[in-house]
């Protein structure tokens, strides 16, 4: 008899640095927890194992939290992600492997077709049917959302989509009466072909238009590594910076400028390239992981042979900016930030 996904778990969990030595080798051990960038195996320290339950039973061997992105599971989901699995029945088919056990009989539904599982949690295939099961945001809370961060330019085009019920899955610091589902605006992530390999969920409070009240409103699945959420098509002159609104903040002043948002200053600085692309303004946030982000992405830049420009907001981000200065004052700052050929035709407002 073949174990059950969650004995499968538990084994893991027993041999919880093992797993971490084979899957995310590019971290390290730190007393009781595996230190690494992401659940990619990125080199960093963003994302924490649990390699031991804590001594008052409360923290389980085997959970992880990716500080940066609010994402957790356990070991099954390290090795879906890992590994790129599309469903579940290969990800424990390469647990059983690795905790040397047998394989099971494969299960067919009718002559020829075999069963699917569930998409591991997290997985890009679990981003797919996320954003399949989504409306437009046109008339919904996400463009009231919007709205209140004085974002009114939405194309029917863009990225985005409205989830009436988005499952929220409460972290510790959440209190324990949260609920479990709220109204998402869902972030399409695309690689260079624009294949869907992951989404942003931003959970929204139908009460107030703003973000929903929990310990993590906003968290991404699927595989963000080098991929993005993309308005406009690729050219040879593009904007990327790191969140949604961020992009949509400064398309309000330059509407025609393509742009892609990463979603976090290390993925930021680890965007592929289109080939067409020649001139990259970096839009960063003014803290020290946005000038972090803006140095790697500059000298991985000018060996790809493409010309970099930063693009620096008036106050703490874009966002701000548009919400408190205003359209015409962020236009005005930006103006001198940009090429002459660029500013002529991109800035919707010159002052």
């Amino acid at each position: 008899m073949h174990n059950s996904a969650t004995e499968i778990a538990q084994a893991l969990a027993d041999n919880a640095e093992g797993v971490c030595r084979r899957y995310l080798s590019k971290g390290h051990r730190e007393g009781r927890y595996w230190l690494v960038g992401d659940a990619r195996n990125t080199p960093g320290q963003s994302l924490y194992v649990r390699l031991v339950a804590s001594p008052d039973g409360r923290g389980a061997a085997g959970k992880w939290t990716d500080a940066a992105t609010g994402e957790h599971g356990d070991l099954l989901d390290i090795i879906a992600i890992a590994c790129g699995h599309a469903h579940l029945r290969d990800t424990l088919d390469e647990a059983r492997r690795f905790l040397s056990l047998p394989q099971p009989p494969v299960r067919k539904d009718g002559p020829g077709r075999v069963r699917k599982g569930k998409a591991p949690t997290g997985s890009p295939e679990a981003a797919r049917r996320l954003v399949a099961m989504c409306q437009p945001v046109q008339r919904s809370i996400v463009q009231s959302y919007l709205y209140g961060r004085s974002i009114t330019l939405l194309r029917p085009g863009d990225p985005l989509r409205f989830h009436p019920r988005s499952h929220y899955r409460p972290s510790k610091r959440d209190r324990p009466d949260v609920r479990r589902s709220w109204p998402a605006m869902i972030a399409i992530v695309t690689d260079l072909a624009g294949r869907i390999d992951g989404a942003h969920r931003t959970w929204l409070d139908p009460a107030t238009f703003d973000k929903a009240p929990v310990a993590y409103p906003r968290r991404a699945m699927g595989h963000l590594l080098g991929n993005g959420v993309r308005f406009g098509m690729a050219g040879p002159v593009m904007v990327a910076g790191e969140g949604v609104e961020t992009i949509l903040s400064l398309r309000m002043v330059m509407p025609d400028m393509p742009a892609i948002a990463a979603l976090s200053g290390a993925h930021l600085a680890a965007i592929q390239f289109p080939p067409s692309l020649r001139r990259l303004y970096v839009a960063r946030d003014a803290d020290p992981a946005g000038a972090a982000a803006e140095t790697i992405l500059t000298r991985r830049a000018l060996e790809a042979g493409i010309e970099t420009a930063p693009l620096d907001p008036i106050l703490d981000d874009f966002n701000s900016d548009l919400c408190g200065p205003g359209a015409d004052a962020l236009g005005r700052h930006l103006l001198p930030q940009l090429r002459d050929d660029d500013a002529e035709y991109l800035l919707r407002t010159s002052g």
